[in-house]
């Protein structure tokens, strides 16, 4: 909003007045930082004394889980809301509204959201750890995926539409011809319900989701400019750049929201973030031609997905566990690990993905 209000391209007239620094990405991209980490100070308090009355006794606690959980009884869930509502905000006042790949990545991920919300809605109301039926949140979540795929498709460079490119290696495209949308669907949905497992001790997800959504910043900017790209031989998508500044609005409202979170959680995010950011991701990788590198940053959230596939598959298979308990990180809450050094073990190894992902830039 404020670049059409104060900046304007194509030889346009802005609305007011032409302020030149609007016309730069990363002023714009800092502004949508410190943006919504203010409004996540400003409102966190309230948003989460409003949860806590009308949810009552908060989260539903698995009773099969871990005896350390049992203390967090009362602690309200659906703080995704103080997340998603910085987010949006943040995102529309400082993005280019004219720009698609905006507008696709955050519709995605408030599409996403309200999957989550219905969700935790659910699980509060009846006080009880199952939601809405996962077919109808796969159904909706695929539903939502494939609009995506499309505007994405649409709107990239035809000679790249239904390529996926691969990092390390030059010029390395695979085209997948229609298969590319089931294949990006995938990818979305993939992603929003690998952190939504992911979201299971407080701080666990929230971190690797901005250590993600810094990646994706970097790569939104440098996909969308035509001399990087031809520089660093990755592919152009011009317009893609954009995604910065939303990027830079989930690192802000990550970090207001964390500030809540942190060990001992005074809320937790819930499906109504876990889903809505991690479809958001999903859907970053899909537009800026990175959905490769994805899984190597979010190599977390693909560790604690496999844990369960695994723990459900060999149980059915054999009547045995292969974890003492999945998703992952409460096996080792089993084994005697305190939360804060499972969480900020979990941590550094999503600082040291996001390094591996980033070297990918360059080692071409």
């Amino acid at each position: 909003m404020l670049y059409h209000l104060f900046a304007a391209s194509d030889g346009a007239q802005p609305l007011l007045a032409d302020v030149n620094i609007f016309r730069y990405l990363t002023f714009r991209t800092f502004g949508a930082i410190l943006t919504s980490l203010l409004i996540c100070f400003m409102l966190g308090r309230r948003v989460i004394d409003f949860l806590r009355v009308k949810q009552g006794k908060g989260q539903p606690i698995r009773e099969e889980g871990p005896e350390s959980h049992y203390s967090k009884r009362g602690t309200p869930t659906m703080g995704g809301v103080m997340i998603l509502g910085a987010l949006t905000i943040s995102t529309l006042l400082w993005s280019r509204l004219d720009n698609p790949f905006v507008w696709v990545v955050l519709l995605s991920t408030l599409g996403f959201g309200l999957i989550g919300f219905a969700d935790d809605l659910a699980k509060v109301r009846k006080y009880t750890t199952a939601g809405i039926s996962s077919k109808l949140r796969l159904l909706i979540g695929f539903s939502i995926a494939a609009a995506a795929a499309y505007v994405v498709s649409i709107n990239t460079p035809e000679a790249l539409r239904f390529q996926v490119a691969f990092p390390l290696f030059k010029d390395a495209m695979l085209y997948l011809s229609w298969l590319f949308i089931p294949f990006a669907m995938f990818v979305i949905v993939g992603a929003a319900n690998a952190v939504n497992l992911t979201d299971g001790l407080d701080g666990l997800a929230i971190v690797p989701v901005m250590l993600a959504a810094m990646c994706f910043g970097i790569f939104s900017y440098v996909t969308g400019n035509a001399i990087l790209t031809d520089y660093l031989l990755m592919p152009y998508v011009p317009g893609v750049e954009e995604i910065a500044v939303f990027c830079g609005a989930l690192i802000g409202a990550g970090l207001g929201f964390l500030w809540y979170n942190a060990p001992p959680a005074r809320v937790f995010m819930g499906d109504t973030g876990s889903l809505a950011l991690g479809g958001g991701l999903g859907a970053a990788a899909v537009a800026t031609k990175h959905e490769v590198v994805l899984a190597v940053i979010g190599g977390l959230f693909v560790v604690e997905t496999l844990s369960v596939i695994i723990q459900v598959a060999y149980f059915k298979r054999t009547g045995k566990r292969v974890f003492l308990m999945a998703p992952i990180h409460h096996h080792f809450e089993k084994k005697g690990w305190q939360e804060p050094t499972i969480v900020i073990r979990f941590w550094i190894i999503s600082v040291i993905l996001a390094l591996i992902g980033l070297a990918t830039l360059k080692l071409r």
